[in-house]
């Protein structure tokens, strides 16, 4: 058995609770990895891990190894990472991750110039609203809406993102115009399924999201794009950010609408990645190249 890859198997289970975990990450079969944790502990003499069919758990040995065994691999990783990138050329396949609306807007059209400017590198692109696993998943790249709130995950801010409430004229005549945040109970709001705080049954307002109010309406979809055809057909008011809204707004399509609360600051547009201390050259050529073509966030 290869220690290092032993050494791998060893931490990758131990933080994860499970062998299967750690195989999947190791692109390995579980008996594989249950081999490389046999060779580990035949070799030191001593237990790592309690094993059951549903958990795994560390021994008073296994925890002090996995201490030791973490310093060493990240070691091992920034010696290997240092020396990659003394390579200018960025190469291989890159695997972005956007939220659907936004990187089919924003991300999508911009990949042309990257390909140009890096033709050695090929781009991955998946598009889901659903908060994705970079590590477990292995995505290279991540952009993020919204508060962070992994630790694990660097980030660069792309830009700013507010939230805007908008209807259709044609709803609005028919319906009247809200003023304050208490008139939503009377309108039908279409909600977003994705989110806890600007869902189906409630809505956020201040700029620390504090004032809430219960909504309710006869549309909710996990897609902010069919919310907005919604929207644009007079079906009801919509509470999206503006690079989803924000061109409708502009040309007339929808009317944005003012209350006597500001809307909830989403906390900005973030590209993330995993906390390795040296990124991949085709991964810093993304962050450059969006940090460059998004100044300041991407504009409807």
């Amino acid at each position: 058995m290869d220690r290092v890859t032993s050494l791998r198997v060893f931490a990758r289970a131990a933080v994860a609770g499970s062998l299967s975990a750690a195989a999947r990450q190791l692109d390995m079969s579980p008996a594989m990895a249950a081999k490389h944790v046999d060779a580990l502990e035949l070799r030191l003499g001593v237990k790592l891990l309690h094993r059951s069919t549903r958990r795994l758990a560390l021994t008073d040995a296994g925890a002090s190894y996995l201490d030791a065994v973490q310093r060493i691999l990240a070691d091992l990783d920034e010696a290997d990472a240092a020396a990659a990138s003394q390579r200018t050329l960025a190469t291989g396949l890159l695997r972005l991750n956007a939220p659907l609306v936004y990187g089919r807007r924003h991300i999508a059209p911009l990949l042309p110039a990257f390909g140009r400017a890096h033709p050695a590198v090929t781009v991955e692109l998946g598009l889901s609203d659903a908060v994705v696993d970079l590590v477990e998943q292995r995505w290279d790249l991540a952009v993020r809406i919204g508060a962070l709130r992994d630790d694990s995950l660097q980030a660069r801010r792309l830009g700013d993102c507010e939230l805007m409430l908008c209807a259709a004229p044609a709803y609005l005549d028919v319906h009247g115009v809200p003023r304050r945040v208490a008139d939503l109970a009377q309108h039908n709001c279409l909600g977003y399924t994705l989110s806890a705080s600007n869902g189906p049954a409630q809505w956020a307002f201040g700029q620390d999201g504090r004032v809430k109010q219960k909504v309710q309406g006869n549309l909710r979809a996990n897609s902010g794009d069919a919310l907005l055809a919604a929207a644009l057909g007079g079906q009801g008011l919509i509470y999206e950010p503006s690079f989803i809204v924000g061109a409708a707004v502009a040309r007339g399509a929808l009317q944005a609408l003012t209350l006597d609360q500001p809307a909830r600051d989403l906390g900005g547009i973030h590209i993330v990645w995993p906390a390795a201390r040296h990124a991949p050259a085709k991964v810093r050529a993304m962050i450059d190249f969006l940090l460059q073509q998004l100044p300041g966030g991407a504009r409807p």
